[in-house]
């Protein structure tokens, strides 16, 4: 971001709650996830606004939560607002996480802090990686809560606890939609132990 971006906002409903996001011509800055936890009756997503209340980058952003909530089966189908957060524009290690994890970990796959810290080109950084989840501007779409400690339980997310389970399930259910999520619960297992690394890489995650 810099001081030349004209930043407009817009807002995204969804089963978590109210969804809002920032950006400019060049590119998305911002999504921030309801501050308060998802409600008790979900509000369902509406359809993105018409081009010319926004930018590209956010109608974009907003058809992508769209379809992410409504029809996870369209998003291949979807282009990727452009990022415009300074984390993307530097070549940080943090960068490199986020940017590897959009990458190479798709819906309904999880992936360890270590595993992801390898695929980075940094196999001993699994706690920099949880750090570098907590610094992740644009969650759901560069999918943090994919990242969960290795030997399965969820870990750590800004978003909360129950968002993040919430959006684990939301991806891994296919034969019922997830139950809603009004608070947390205890970490489960999730797809068997994620080897080859050790359960203190949960320390420092999101």
């Amino acid at each position: 971001m810099d001081a030349a971006c004209a930043v407009k906002h817009s807002v995204v409903a969804s089963p978590l709650g109210q969804i809002r996001i920032s950006g400019c011509q060049q590119g998305l800055h911002e999504i921030k996830l309801p501050a308060a936890g998802p409600p008790e009756a979900p509000a369902r997503p509406e359809p993105p606004g018409r081009p010319a209340e926004t930018v590209k980058p956010l109608t974009e952003c907003a058809a992508w939560l769209h379809a992410y909530f409504q029809e996870p089966a369209a998003l291949r189908e979807l282009p990727l607002p452009a990022l415009h957060h300074p984390v993307f524009l530097q070549d940080s290690f943090t960068g490199q996480v986020l940017r590897k994890l959009l990458e190479a970990v798709k819906f309904g796959e999880v992936v360890s802090y270590q595993q992801l810290a390898a695929l980075a080109g940094h196999p001993k950084a699994a706690r920099a990686v949880g750090s570098a989840m907590r610094s992740n501007p644009v969650p759901i779409l560069v999918p943090c809560h994919r990242v969960v400690c290795s030997g399965g339980a969820v870990g750590n997310y800004s978003g909360g606890l129950g968002v993040k389970e919430w959006l684990l399930d939301h991806e891994g259910s296919l034969a019922a939609p997830p139950a809603p999520a009004g608070g947390s619960r205890l970490a489960r297992t999730r797809c068997g132990a994620l080897r080859g690394s050790s359960s203190s890489e949960c320390a420092g995650g999101d």
